[in-house]
């Protein structure tokens, strides 16, 4: 007993360790880039000392107002049983009494996880190119490897995925912890170049910076918004992690580092107004600017790697939620429930980002996609929590008002600067987000469609239970397991076998899975065993959006309530679905019926023995 309190700080820590490595790269490395695209482009900021007070004030104050208070301090108090993420609080949200009402916040919460998908792909891309583009610097003799490199470390990165986020995170936490502590120490030795900049920690010079430029200051919020991204991974990741570890890593390291990193390259700017084209690199002293090169480039790779755990988690919940098609879901961690790899979606992703990288050729030509995306989910998010906040906490409507005033206000500012962006790149993040949503609205409209198909079919179980009787039917020896997504009607695998096979098992088992709006399901809330007639019983199994159901261990469970299974065979449906003239559009269906031919059997998502296994087919008109 005495070493539990030991091994739970001994564990704290080594989360807190490896989160470092997965949940902040993306946030840890804005430095590189973010401020000076401030000076740069066509919408650049004169270099003079009110834009530098005024716009270092603004970064500042961004990360204070949106990470440390509506992310850190808000949003991970909304995890749905210790899971984050955008689905993760959209089934917190709609559980609102109103249907209509309801509906909307499905679309909106849709449309937001669709938009982190398209930043998931482009993160990775430009992360990893930046780095390499090093060797421009470095070597420009070398600048035809740059794309052959790039293609290759990704390769590599997304190979390493099957380790888990957990092992990644470990492998990487040691770079990225150096990275912090580096940037921390430059930031700190520039400020005394001009340590004027020290007045930028007043957020009245980032109000100021409006009121001096008006409609025209507004483009810089372009350039801001790239200091941020990662915030929406950062809250979807908190269940790979938990709430606690990643907190102590932002409060402890990441905003010291990030705070001092800025100020530092405000005072470089302040003293020198020419280095407005790499403040950052303008903070390294000259031996050092070789390694920090090395360094720079292994910490944007890792970058990455808060994105790639975003679009899993995010695939994870999407499937079991019922917006995505089954796919395989590989748990990398016996103690942490959210640390997943979906290798589908990986290899997707990694053939994605490399063909951003081979069409773009340059992290400048990608500049202009990155910062959308992000900005319209937080947006989102910040929607999706002032629902929960009033349905589900009973906030008051000021502390509602009070709550969207400040946060929506800034989402939509970043929304608004990057929607310049659009023609030169912006609208990248909004294809493919307008494609992922195009998916998963097709397939749940369509889920939707076919369970409305296969109960009309559906006899109601008392209904069929009270005609069995009546007919004489061969019982054989063993026992039946008849999978249905409706626990009170009867399968029409069953009717079909009925029909077509004039036999029936002694013992039959009316078995359910259903998925629960919480990520995880309690123990004793898990099973329901009820014995009906002519050797006939209802098993209902409840899971969580994060968990992955078994049947095998739940019929065990099952058995240990009185119900004696045997030598089992267990039925599934394959339902053919089949278009129907003027009832859906036609290639809505095309689609569906691709996505529904492709998902992963039904068999291997339930674990069910392959020997072991009957499907009984059926056309279903849509």
């Amino acid at each position: 007993m005495s070493n539990a309190p030991g091994n739970g700080s001994r564990r704290t820590a080594a989360l807190t360790f490896a989160a470092l490595g997965v949940v902040f790269g993306d946030l840890g490395t804005s430095p590189l880039y973010a401020l000076q695209e401030a000076f740069i482009g066509p919408h650049a900021a004169a270099v003079d000392p009110e834009n530098i007070l005024g716009i270092v004030s603004l970064f500042l104050w961004s990360l204070v107002l949106v990470v440390t208070v509506k992310y850190i301090g808000f949003l991970m108090r909304a995890d749905n049983r210790g899971e984050g993420g955008i689905l993760a609080l959209l089934a917190l949200a709609r559980s609102t009494r109103s249907a209509r009402f309801r509906a909307m916040l499905v679309v909106l919460g849709l449309f937001g996880a669709a938009l982190l998908y398209g930043d998931g792909v482009i993160t990775p891309a430009i992360s990893v190119l930046s780095a390499v583009e090093g060797l421009d610097v470095a070597a420009p003799a070398l600048h035809h490897l740059v794309i052959p490199l790039t293609v290759g470390i990704l390769i590599g990165l997304f190979a390493m995925q099957r380790f888990g986020s957990g092992t990644v995170g470990k492998l990487f936490g040691p770079v990225l912890a150096l990275w912090f502590v580096t940037i921390a120490v430059l930031g700190l030795a520039a400020i005394p170049r001009d340590a004027s900049i020290l007045r930028a920690l007043n957020p009245a010079y980032a109000v100021d910076y409006f009121a001096r430029h008006g409609l025209h200051g507004f483009p810089v919020l372009g350039a801001v918004v790239l200091c941020l991204t990662g915030g929406e991974a950062l809250y979807a990741d908190m269940g790979h992690f938990g709430p606690r570890p990643i907190r102590i890593a932002w409060f402890s390291l990441v905003l010291p580092a990030l705070v001092l990193s800025y100020l530092g390259q405000g005072a470089v700017l302040l003293d020198n107004p020419a280095a407005s084209a790499r403040p950052f690199y303008s903070m390294v002293p000259g031996p050092l600017l070789y390694p920090m090169i090395v360094l720079a480039t292994a910490s944007t790779v890792i970058a990455s790697q808060a994105l790639i755990s975003a679009v899993f988690s995010l695939t994870r919940q999407a499937v079991q939620l019922g917006y995505w098609p089954r796919v395989r879901v590989v748990h990398t961690s016996a103690d942490e429930q959210g640390q997943v790899y979906v290798p589908g979606f990986n290899w997707t992703v990694m053939a994605a980002t490399i063909a951003l990288v081979l069409a773009f050729r340059s992290s400048g030509a990608l500049a202009a996609a990155f910062g959308l995306a992000v900005a319209g989910t937080m947006a989102i998010t910040t929607v999706l929590f002032v629902v929960v906040a009033r349905a589900r906490w009973r906030w008051p409507t000021y502390a509602v008002i009070g709550f969207l005033a400040i946060f929506l206000t800034i989402d939509l500012g970043f929304i608004g600067a990057n929607l310049l962006k659009v023609e030169d790149g912006g609208w990248l993040p909004l294809a493919i987000g307008a494609g992922m949503f195009t998916l998963m609205q097709v397939w749940s409209r369509g889920r939707a469609l076919l369970r409305a198909r296969l109960e009309a079919r559906m006899f109601s179980l008392p209904e069929f239970l009270a005609s069995f009787g009546l007919e004489p039917t061969l019982r054989v020896e063993g026992s039946a397991v008849f999978l249905t997504g409706s626990p009170e009607g009867a399968p029409l695998a069953l009717l079909h076998y009925l029909k077509h096979a004039r036999s029936l098992h002694w013992k039959v088992v009316i078995l359910s899975v259903l998925t629960e709006d919480v990520p995880h399901v309690d123990p004793d809330a898990r099973l329901e065993v009820e014995e009906l007639t002519n050797g006939f019983w209802r098993v209902v199994g409840r899971y969580g959006f994060m968990e992955s159901p078994d049947v095998p261990a739940l019929l065990r469970d099952a058995e240990a309530r009185g119900l004696e299974l045997g030598a089992r065979t267990y039925f599934l449906g394959r339902e053919v679905v089949v278009a129907t003239r003027g009832r859906w559009r036609r290639w809505t269906y095309f689609l569906f019926a691709l996505m529904h031919r492709n998902a992963r059997p039904a068999a291997e998502f339930f674990g069910l023995p392959a020997n072991q296994v009957m499907e009984i087919g059926a056309q279903i008109d849509l």
